[in-house]
Order: structure tokens, then sequence, then C-alpha cells
């Protein structure tokens, strides 16, 4: 029987108890507060529903990853990275690219960017633990990414485009910038050929949380970020 979390304090089951179908799913209930998402990721947890469902938690085995140093972009993708024009900034607009994200979901495949999860990111925005990259054309969000930041690793939640490859270009610049400022892992949680095809690779679960394990205790905040605003 899958678990049902009260709601407080923010206490998960071990992921080891997850499901195996649906791949991951962990437990039912609690909250979307900072304690429970800072919880949650630091122990390899998100969280993912619709509008019609409870909260449910996640911890996939195995886990969709990407390791800065395996990034693999295309020819293409490099070229437009360093040519189409672009501006990337970061933190600079992450309600807007939160939304854009939601938007972009909703049209495709529905959407579980709900109206309490908008709320509960930009509270945890404000509270300097999930961040945006912003991709400009001009004045103009033409693509960006977002998620969540803790210590040497960004937790990936969304990502959207408005002009062709500018989510690609988005994860281009985290990777360029976070790097050298210390980024080891960027978690993608779920298998997707997208991510593949740029170099990300799922590994274990067990192997996963050893990654996480400085931010078990302690909230560590991103040491990655740069400067807010900059140029490639």
């Amino acid at each position: 029987m899958l678990p049902w979390l009260p709601p407080s304090p923010a206490a998960f089951p071990p992921v080891n108890t997850a499901l195996e179908e649906p791949d991951g799913l962990l437990a039912a209930g609690g909250d979307l507060t900072p304690d429970w998402l800072i919880s949650a990721y630091s122990n390899g947890i998100f969280p993912w529903f619709s509008d019609d469902q409870p909260i449910l938690w996640w911890s996939p085995d195995p886990r969709m990853v990407l390791f800065p140093q395996e990034f693999k972009p295309r020819r293409s993708l490099a070229k437009r990275f360093r040519n189409a024009g672009f501006t990337f900034t970061f933190n600079q607009s992450f309600k807007d690219v939160m939304t854009a994200c939601a938007q972009t979901r909703a049209d495709q495949e529905g959407t579980w960017i709900t109206d309490d999860m908008m709320a509960a990111y930009h509270e945890l925005h404000r509270q300097g633990y999930a961040h945006s990259v912003e991709v400009w054309r001009e004045n103009t969000l033409a693509g960006g990414l977002y998620g969540v930041g803790l210590g040497e690793c960004f937790f990936g939640e969304s990502m959207f485009s408005r002009e062709a490859d500018a989510s690609k270009c988005a994860l281009t610049y985290l990777v360029a910038q976070g790097m050298p400022r210390g980024l080891t892992l960027i978690d993608c949680q779920m298998h997707s050929n997208h991510l593949a095809s740029l170099g990300a690779r799922l590994i274990a679960r067990d192997n996963f949380l050893r990654y996480l394990e400085p931010c078990q205790a302690t909230r560590p905040r991103a040491i990655w970020l740069p400067d807010a605003t900059a140029v490639p």
C-alpha cells in the first residue's frame, strides 16, 4: 500500500521502498513547503502529479542524470549557441520561465506545473533554492529552464523554447557556467531520447544518492551560480 504522508513533519519513507510499477512512486500526501521540497530533493525524491491527484512523490530507479563533463552538444547546437544572437541570464525572470514551461507542457500533453506547484517553487526561489536560466532575443524571452540547486547539484524540472534550440542553449549555458564553478551533476529525473542525445545517462539510484550525501545533513545553497547576467 502506498504510504500517505501527514502535513508535517517533512519525513519520507526510505526510497528503496518505492514501487517498481509505476517506477519510483514512493508516497502521497505531505505538503509543498520549502521544508518538504528541500528534504525531497536532498534525498533523491521529487513531486510529480496533476490537478486531479494528491501530491505524489517519486524516486525512480535507475535515475537519468547529466554529468557536465559528459555534455555532448551537436555541432549545430554549439554553433547556434555562439552565433544565434542570444543573451543569457540567471534568475532574472523565474516566474516567467516557470509560466512558459507550464504553458508549453499544457499545449503538448498536459502539465504537472499546477498553481500549487507554481506558488511552491516561487517561494523556493525567493529563499534562494530554485533557479532559472533565461534565453533572450533582445528583450523577449526565447527559452529557458528552471530547477532546484543544492550544493554541487542542479535538479532540473522543466524547460521551454520559443525559438529553435533555445532550451538546449539554456542547458548549454548552465553547463558552461556551472562546471568551472563546481557543478558536478544535473538531475534529469526520467529517461528521454532528447536528453540522452546530449550525453545524459541512467545510473542506479544508490549511485545517484551518493552524490546527494553532502545535501542531507545541511541545506547548502548552490555553489555554482555565476554572476546574474552574462553573455556567452
